[in-house]
């Protein structure tokens, strides 16, 4: 019986360097963000509200981020139809918005960012710079 596996996880390095390229990508775009990087368990390791971002929005990025995490996969993934039931019942910690992706490293879930203050493409965008700058992927590369 076994009752330990080997695991990966990110490290500060690895979070301030997605930080810094999506605050790169999202200067580029020209809409300040507010960025969240959770590990697999949906703690946070590190965020930023850029000047100009929408206060509201840390907490919409916390749970794109968590949601991703949670569920291995791109936070708009949650099927329409039970977004509002899962809202409900997770008390607003899960939602289906766009903007939240899971972070892969190695093929291994290591976590997940969310982004928002923006619309989802450029949420999306700034979260996929942030992979790219580790060499992660998110689920739809996996």
């Amino acid at each position: 019986m076994t009752f330990s596996k080997p695991t990966i996880e990110l490290t500060h390095t690895a979070t301030l360097t997605m930080l810094h390229a999506a605050v790169a990508e999202a200067e580029q775009i020209g809409q300040p963000q507010c960025i969240v990087i959770v590990d697999k368990s949906g703690d946070v390791l590190g965020s930023i509200r850029m000047t100009g971002a929408k206060y509201l929005s840390t907490r919409s990025a916390r749970t794109k981020a968590r949601t991703a995490a949670s569920i291995g996969t791109d936070s708009a993934e949650i099927p329409e139809h039970v977004r509002p039931a899962i809202a409900a019942a997770t008390s607003g910690a899960v939602t289906g918005l766009g903007g939240g992706l899971a972070i892969y490293l190695d093929g291994t879930l290591v976590g997940g960012i969310g982004v928002g203050s923006g619309s989802p493409d450029q949420d999306i965008a700034v979260a996929k710079a942030a992979l790219a700058a580790i060499g992660a992927q998110c689920a739809a590369n996996v």
